[in-house]
């Protein structure tokens, strides 16, 4: 396998102020946003919203699992990580590395799948996606 983290996508984050608590480090929930954040990046590049739409699809998230190791705090130099660890024929998982500093600040892993629009029934994962990701593999 030639990237162990197929279709990475790698975004610069700025800790504005009102993601900060009264000791000057981010909240908790800051990094769920930023997760979202990363996803969108992530369907820009390889899956464009506006694409899933037109094919009447759009992603769900069904969990979300963070841990955090390291505290972000204001004026940090903050870089987030995203890629696609495992496609099913419906269902997607998406793991994620918030680095502060260099730091190892978060780990996480969101699962999903794709929906119909009309329905909002589990449709299979996209088929350019799929080649993408199958292809980022190899």
């Amino acid at each position: 396998m030639s990237e162990s983290r197929p279709l990475r996508i790698t975004l610069p984050i700025i800790v504005k102020t009102y993601d900060i608590d009264f000791a000057h480090i981010v909240h908790n929930a800051v990094y769920i946003r930023w997760l979202e954040d990363l996803r969108q990046q992530m369907m820009d590049e390889h899956y464009p919203m506006a694409q899933a739409l037109a094919d009447g699809r759009t992603p769900i998230l069904t969990h979300t699992d963070i841990h955090y190791k390291w505290p972000t705090r204001f004026g940090d130099q903050v870089v987030g990580q995203m890629w696609i660890s495992r496609l099913s024929h419906t269902k997607w998982e998406v793991q994620a590395e918030i680095l502060a500093n260099g730091l190892v600040a978060a780990t996480a892993a969101q699962n999903g799948y794709f929906a119909d629009l009309a329905t909002l029934r589990p449709t299979r994962i996209p088929e350019l996606l799929r080649q993408k990701w199958l292809s980022a593999r190899e």
